[in-house]
């Protein structure tokens, strides 16, 4: 009997009789001969049934086939440099599980309405397939490259009690017995109590903003990797961050080749990418903004605008420290040497792709910590948790937060993050 097997390892198969259990993609015919191309999620290899070779219920069987009908090929692997994948299916057998009724995905043009309406199916296209496989090797990569760092995942709560990046942006919900909770915003501040238990440790998980913005780089529902270690400081995490990012382009490039070149990824420019990267001041950027005839007030944190034009700046990510401190949040701390100015950073990915990491070191000190909080009218009893920080061992530390879909769309090329993430959510997209 035939073993079952997926497109993805037919390779080892040559020569031998498999199954594939998946779908029809698309299907041609030419005199007595059928190419049917099946997927099964792994892979797309094409089945050639040959009307001489196949029973004749079988032969029939495939002109009713429809695309996306469900289906059980058996036949003998045969390597083909021809095939997709080099592989092809001489059938010998066709279980047909299910017709499916006209597919409303077909080749023609489809505006980003449509396909969004149907993500749930969109989710089938190759072009979808080798986004979302870059996404989880992403993922996949990072976890890899902190864990051999000695960071251990620590998972943060997505129901909190209070902000962490600023009251206006907040998904409120009802809690129990008259509570508010509200969607987290980070995984930040419940990473640094990881990091002062563990020392090194990081967050994978969903955060929500609620901005009522409707541009491209923006998702009310989105992804962050967040690292966190204690006795560290800005320097530590700037370090980090390149050879970081470095490391899960690297890593895209070796193992995630056929899909880069699914999505027509020009992989030069990827390839420069190489540590150290441009390092500047928020008065440095400033300064490049005005050559350009960009004239932006000092203070007011970079927009979408400005982060584009920097990013185009340079052939790799850009690390931009020491905004002024009245543009970042409660929780970073003052420049000793400056306090108008952050321990902070943002890397902007090249190509006008802008921030893709936020981070800064912390402030560690109790008392200015409690001023800050005054500072930003955030009330103190939700973060008294947050304050035995600084009063039961406190040391210097420092994190970030990576956007996993901002960065799956600078190393993917894609101008949207609404691909970049298999459901989207945006300010008027909650369906499906």
């Amino acid at each position: 009997m035939a073993g079952i097997t997926t497109v993805g390892q037919i390779g080892q198969f040559d020569g031998q009789s498999v199954t594939i259990r998946g779908w029809l993609y698309s299907k041609r015919s030419s005199g007595k001969i059928r190419f049917l191309q099946v997927r099964d999620g792994s892979g797309v290899v094409q089945a050639v049934v040959v009307k001489s070779e196949v029973s004749p219920t079988i032969f029939a069987a495939t002109d009713s086939l429809t695309q996306e009908s469900s289906l059980v090929v058996t036949g003998t692997v045969r390597a083909d440099g021809r095939a997709p994948g080099g592989y092809e299916l001489q059938v010998s057998d066709i279980q047909v599980i299910q017709i499916a009724e006209n597919y409303p995905i077909t080749a023609k043009e489809h505006g980003p309405a449509f396909l969004s309406d149907h993500r749930h199916l969109w989710l089938r296209s190759s072009r979808q397939h080798a986004i979302l496989r870059i996404r989880s090797h992403v993922i996949q990569a990072a976890r890899e490259y902190l864990d051999t760092q000695g960071f251990m995942l620590f998972d943060a709560p997505i129901l909190t009690p209070a902000a962490c990046e600023g009251t206006s942006t907040l998904f409120e919900t009802d809690y129990f017995y008259d509570e508010k909770a509200y969607l987290s915003q980070s995984g930040q501040l419940y990473a640094e109590a990881g990091a002062m238990a563990f020392g090194r440790v990081y967050t994978l998980g969903p955060t929500f903003r609620a901005e009522k913005s409707k541009t491209r780089r923006h998702l009310t529902e989105f992804w962050m990797l967040e690292p966190e270690m204690a006795f560290a400081e800005l320097e530590d995490i700037l370090s980090l961050a390149e050879q970081l990012l470095s490391h899960l382009v690297n890593s895209v490039l070796t193992d995630k080749a056929t899909e880069l070149k699914v999505l027509g990824r020009d992989d030069t420019r990827l390839r420069s990418i190489a540590v150290p990267f441009p390092r500047i001041t928020y008065d440095e950027a400033l300064d490049i903004l005005r050559q350009n005839g960009v004239f932006h007030e000092w203070g007011n944190d970079f927009g979408a605008t400005e982060d584009t034009l920097l990013s185009e700046h340079f052939d790799r990510p850009v690390l931009i420290t020491h905004y002024p401190r009245q543009a970042k949040a409660f929780y970073m701390k003052s420049d000793p040497n400056n306090p108008d100015l952050a321990l902070c950073v943002d890397v902007l990915a090249p190509e006008g792709y802008g921030e893709i990491i936020g981070g800064s070191q912390r402030e560690d000190d109790y008392d200015t910590l409690l001023e800050k909080l005054a500072e930003h009218n955030l009330p103190r009893e939700p973060f008294e948790w947050y304050l035995d920080l600084r009063r039961y061992g406190t040391v210097p530390h420092s994190g970030f937060g990576l956007g996993i879909e901002r960065t799956i769309a600078w190393i993917c090329g894609i101008k949207h993050l609404r691909e970049t993430i298999p459901f989207p959510r945006m300010l008027q997209r909650i369906y499906p």
